[in-house]
């Protein structure tokens, strides 16, 4: 059957249209996805300004006539984390049901770790053994680790690439004692429930999606995405230790030349890469492997097999 995934992230509004079938991969057929920043989006007291409602609106109306064209038979749609954090998140879904007609789902932070975990697996398949799987997206981490299907562990902490840029980095380039104290806090949030993955000991496998660690890893020299999604690609820790110190000193022009990087998140790659490195370093992992399956994935995969089950 053909379905339509629409994310709405912390940064981008996107449309997956897939052909999905028991026991096949799914296979993209066509893509649509707009920059919203919504985690930028938000006023002093957290909510969702007027200007990111009705950019979302716009996204989701627009989405449905694309999935209609493409002819989707069903649309998985569902929010993560600046609508699930937002102080108005209610008043949010709301609107986009009153003018849309679509009813957008709000995933949990857990079930984002889980949801992600479950499409890596499938992914690397069993032979990965125990996995450990990282996800920075625009406003939460998510972390899941385990040696089935469905992790042993999963959790997720407000340490999304834009989520930081916007405290750290929005009116000004932060000093070196700045950049100090936010690699302290990254750190010291991570390590709070890093006792979780590491009780059920170290992984086989370790595994990074989205487009955070993706840009990071083209920029360490991971092949660019015209390659291919079957390429093995991999950021290194040593090598991004090594570049963190320069992106530091670049302007967002400069950022925004680098391989892999797209203007709209040059801001964040900073943020980005010192979430990044703290993964690796708290967990004792010298590179992550990237994996090209997400969150979508993980609903698509999800969705087909109740499918099969139902059938």
């Amino acid at each position: 059957m053909r379905l339509g995934v629409l994310d709405i992230g912390s940064n981008t509004g996107h449309l997956l249209v897939v052909d999905a079938h028991g026991g096949s991969a799914p296979l993209a057929a066509s893509s649509h996805k707009e920059p919203l920043r919504l985690a930028e989006h938000l006023d002093d007291a957290g909510a969702v300004t007027q200007l990111g409602i009705d950019a979302l609106v716009r996204f989701v109306a627009d989405a449905i006539v694309v999935a209609e064209d493409r002819g989707c038979e069903e649309m998985l749609a569902f929010a993560t984390s600046a609508v699930r954090d937002a102080v108005n998140s209610d008043d949010v879904l709301a609107r986009v049901r009153e003018r849309t007609g679509l009813e957008l789902g709000v995933l949990s932070g857990e079930d984002e770790a889980r949801l992600t975990f479950l499409s890596v697996r499938r992914w690397f398949g069993w032979s990965a053994g125990r996995l450990a799987v990282f996800d920075i997206g625009g406003g939460s981490l998510e972390i899941a680790a385990g040696s089935d299907e469905a992790p042993d562990v999963a959790w997720s902490m407000p340490l999304g690439a834009a989520r930081l840029a916007r405290a750290y980095f929005a009116d000004r380039n932060p000093g070196e004692e700045q950049l100090r104290e936010l690699r302290k806090r990254i750190r010291a949030e991570i390590a709070r429930d890093a006792g979780q993955l590491l009780r059920g000991g170290a992984p086989h496998r370790a595994a990074a999606t989205s487009k955070t660690f993706r840009s990071l890893a083209r920029i360490c020299g991971a092949a660019p995405s015209s390659e291919g999604l079957l390429v093995p690609r991999a950021l290194e820790r040593a090598a991004l230790a090594t570049w963190i110190p320069k992106l530091a000193t670049m302007d967002l022009a400069e950022l925004a030349g680098l391989p892999g990087v797209s203007p709209s998140r040059a801001h964040q790659i900073v943020p980005g890469a010192l979430v990044a490195e703290a993964c690796m370093d708290i967990f004792d992992l010298p590179a992550l492997e990237i994996c090209p399956w997400a969150l979508r994935e993980g609903v698509i995969l999800e969705r087909i097999d109740q499918i099969g089950v139902l059938g």
